[in-house]
């Protein structure tokens, strides 16, 4: 597959002066809430104050999102986000005519909805690095619709790595002042343990740095959480810390990066929370989920890290039983509007390449 990195589509008008930062926002799964979400996330004072939002997806379906959510903002179609106008009370879409609103069911797994989702965050990532965008917020997807549709991936993580041709990303989630990295994901239990390697722990710890540079935090300290119960006890319970982890940790400083560690899976997180770092790492999925998702779903950010752009998503599914009923809650996409501002307002200027 030819990634965008490597054949960006040309013609795309590049952005406009300094001012707030254009935000391409896919709609992500038809079938779900993301459509009433982004109806009623638009109109959120806050949002609109920091940045200008346009959203990839269709323009009917939004139609329809409005009527569900009785938000009475005006719809308008615009060919590229640049377009988009500084107005609380206009939504702007970029519509890709990919998909009929009188077919679209609710609430369930579709292929053409799942293709269609696919298309918007392909159209969104194109648009970014094209710099017809300063950042990409996405809208849940549902991986089932998605592998219908012949769209083989875990979830966004994995497609936007292809898409951007940057193998070596991490997931970062933020809520408040808890930020999240994660050595491993979507694998299981077995194979992310497999992956704590000081290889891989380096890298997540470069890209977190970077990541939480990109917040506004100019010499980040960051804590590197345990495989084992307590960090393994001096080998007692694991000899991965060791072996592995503790290397790792020696080597990041001195390469100039600040890391401690090996804490406690079962502590690391809550002293991140209250400030003693800022920011932490996880060496596996649920390890770094659980910690984040108790302070609740509906208020965390997953950021990508690694990738050419920036991309933060809601921490939360497609919702389908809500799908429809216009009683989503759209605080997670709140803050991942304001947090993807934010970071590409933070973003140092990357160096033009040869």
């Amino acid at each position: 597959m030819t990634t965008h990195a490597q054949a960006n589509a040309g013609g795309t008008p590049a952005l406009p002066g300094p001012g707030k930062p254009i935000l391409a926002v896919t709609m992500g799964d038809a079938a779900g809430t993301g459509p009433e979400l982004i109806a009623r996330a638009f109109t959120d004072p806050e949002v609109r104050v920091v940045c200008r939002p346009v959203v990839i997806g269709a323009v009917e379906v939004m139609r329809a999102a409005l009527a569900i959510t009785g938000v009475s903002s005006t719809l308008r179609r615009v060919e590229y986000p640049r377009d988009t106008a500084d107005d609380a009370a206009v939504i702007d879409v970029v519509d890709l005519g990919n998909l009929d609103a009188g077919k679209l069911e609710r609430g369930k797994v579709n292929a053409i909805s799942g293709r269609a989702a696919y298309e918007y965050i392909n159209r969104a990532v194109e648009l970014t690095l094209g710099r017809g965008a300063d950042a990409v917020v996405t809208s849940a997807i549902n991986k089932a619709a998605l592998h219908a549709a012949g769209f083989h991936y875990d979830g966004h993580t994995e497609l936007l790595a292809e898409l951007c041709g940057r193998p070596k990303v991490t997931m970062m989630l933020v809520a408040g002042r808890l930020r999240i990295c994660h050595v491993s994901t979507h694998v299981s239990l077995a194979q992310a343990i497999a992956r704590v390697k000081p290889e891989r722990i380096l890298e997540v710890v470069a890209l977190a740095d970077e990541g939480v540079r990109q917040l506004g935090i100019a010499r980040p300290h960051l804590a590197v959480a345990g495989l084992n119960p307590h960090a393994g006890e001096g080998g007692l319970f694991g000899t991965e810390e060791i072996e592995f982890i503790l290397p790792a940790i020696a080597e990041a400083n001195r390469r100039g990066f600040q890391v401690s560690g090996p804490y406690a899976g079962d502590t690391v997180f809550f002293r991140t929370l209250q400030g003693e770092f800022d920011g932490a790492i996880a060496m596996y999925h649920d390890q770094g989920h659980v910690a984040a998702k108790m302070l609740g779903i509906w208020q965390g950010v997953n950021v990508t890290l690694g990738l050419p752009i920036i991309r933060t998503s809601v921490e939360h599914g497609t919702d389908f039983a809500h799908a429809g009923k216009g009683t989503g809650d759209p605080r997670s996409l709140v803050q991942a509007l304001k947090l993807a501002a934010m970071m590409a307002a933070n973003r140092r200027p990357e160096k033009a390449e040869p």
